[in-house]
């Protein structure tokens, strides 16, 4: 009862920044070039996809743009007839370059990652001092008028102090800020115990400052919990990432740069797409076998969490596909 529609594709797993929740400061071993799906071959999946029922597509990384002929990519993409919606995720430090050519393609929307607005808490999350890029794309995604959420990690002890001045963004600028529960993908096989910042903290935390915050309907398949604060033009979102609430209706699988399907966030990969493409398989045969591992998805994220091997934990989110 899930129906799929959404693909979030990782088209590298290369970073140019180092958030510490996501790998370790010295980086994680990186791919090889012939290990990650070629541009022809991720066109081609997503043809393939848009065929068996997919409407929306959000490139991701790693940082998209950290990888050649972006684009040129995305161009081709959106020449797709079916696809309906095509998004990226990215860090905004490489992306102010791009933005008059993703309005010419008429990108649906840009999802920046954005953790904290203190030059300091960035550098220390980020292990980068590029706090000044990020915010020079987002002034210029805005007058562009291309649509924007901020994504923002809830770090118990680095930029709770943030929660606030973040929403302060969607007062006047008709933007979203989401907030994000953190995870334990950071590429170094540890994780906290318990997790204190979670989507009911992070509420409270937004109620002690804006005390008429309304819950709001959520779109169909959301992720987020909605919340309208009084005379704001933009809007909140609360992302329940580890608690992991919305699960039931789920409509996305992931596809990382190497080529692995993933049905949850959380599992340990359903299907080597890149072998089926490289072994040529027909459109057919690839729509059966991607059908099928949809078909054998975990219940919810806390079991897809329950199949996975020891070695698995050590994965970064910038290798999974962010």
């Amino acid at each position: 009862g899930r129906p799929i529609t959404y693909l979030r594709l990782a088209v590298t797993d290369r970073c140019n920044l180092r958030c510490f929740y996501c790998m370790p400061e010295e980086g994680i071993k990186f791919l090889p070039r012939k290990e990650l799906l070629s541009y022809e071959e991720m066109e081609r999946l997503v043809h393939v996809a848009c065929q068996a029922g997919i409407r929306k597509v959000r490139i991701t990384g790693g940082e998209p743009f950290a990888r050649r002929d972006m684009i040129s990519f995305l161009e081709r993409l959106r020449k797709i007839p079916a696809l309906e919606e095509l998004h990226i995720t990215t860090n905004g430090v490489l992306t102010e370059q791009y933005i008059d050519k993703l309005k010419e393609i008429n990108i649906s929307s840009i999802n920046l990652s954005l953790d904290t607005l203190d030059p300091e808490r960035f550098l220390q999350i980020t292990r980068r001092n590029e706090l000044q890029s990020v915010l020079n794309t987002f002034d210029k995604l805005l007058a562009a008028n291309i649509p924007v959420k901020i994504n923002m990690v809830v770090m118990d002890g680095k930029n709770t102090q943030d929660i606030i001045p973040m929403a302060e963004m969607a007062r006047d600028n008709g933007i979203s800020i989401r907030y994000i529960e953190e995870m334990p993908f950071n590429g170094t096989g540890t994780s906290k115990a318990r997790l204190l910042w979670d989507h009911g903290a992070i509420l409270n935390q937004l109620k002690s400052a804006y005390p008429d915050i309304s819950k709001v309907n959520d779109p169909r398949h959301s992720t987020a919990y909605h919340y309208q604060i009084p005379g704001f033009s933009g809007n909140i979102g609360i992302i329940a990432a580890y608690t992991r609430t919305f699960c039931g209706s789920c409509n996305r699988i992931r596809v990382t740069s190497q080529g692995t399907l993933k049905t949850c966030l959380y599992d340990h990969g359903a299907l080597d797409i890149k072998t089926l493409l490289r072994n040529g398989a027909t459109d057919q045969e690839l729509i059966n076998a991607i059908a099928g591992a949809i078909g054998n998805r975990h219940k919810d994220g806390w079991a897809a969490e329950a199949s996975r091997t020891q070695k698995d934990h050590h994965e970064s989110m910038s290798t999974i596909g962010g």
